[in-house]
């Protein structure tokens, strides 16, 4: 969704909502069967940069590359496990950046809602 140069408030504009289950995507789910509900508000022209609201159930998945991403929990817990074993949590209430080249796993414990930007990246 591309928007003039206007001021979007996530709380109010309707955007463009959309529903996955990630077992859609076998090679990416670990455990759990996740199901997400993106309502993205903001595209850039190019298609590089989204911002929007996310929500999903439990479940853990790999984490997708090429992109850097801005997260701030609206609700709920999650957990980013990377390859090297290191584990972060995060509630409501907490604001991260997961930047590109971050190789892992995404863990939803509960219910998680975020608001999200994401910056991708061209694939190598």
């Amino acid at each position: 969704m591309t928007q003039d140069t206007q001021v979007i408030d996530f709380q109010h504009d309707k955007g463009e909502h959309e529903t996955r289950r990630l077992r859609d995507l076998p090679d990416r789910v670990l455990q759990g069967d996740p199901h997400h509900e993106s309502t993205v508000f903001f595209t850039d022209g190019a298609g590089e940069m989204v911002s929007g609201t996310w929500t999903s159930t439990p479940g853990k998945w790999r984490a997708f590359t090429h992109r850097d991403e801005f997260c701030h929990i609206v609700s709920g817990h999650v957990r980013l496990i990377g390859d090297d074993g290191t584990i972060r949590s995060f509630k409501t209430g907490d604001a991260f950046v997961i930047p590109n080249g971050f190789s892992g796993c995404w863990e939803v414990i509960e219910p998680t809602t975020k608001h999200f930007v994401v910056r991708h990246h061209q694939v190598p």
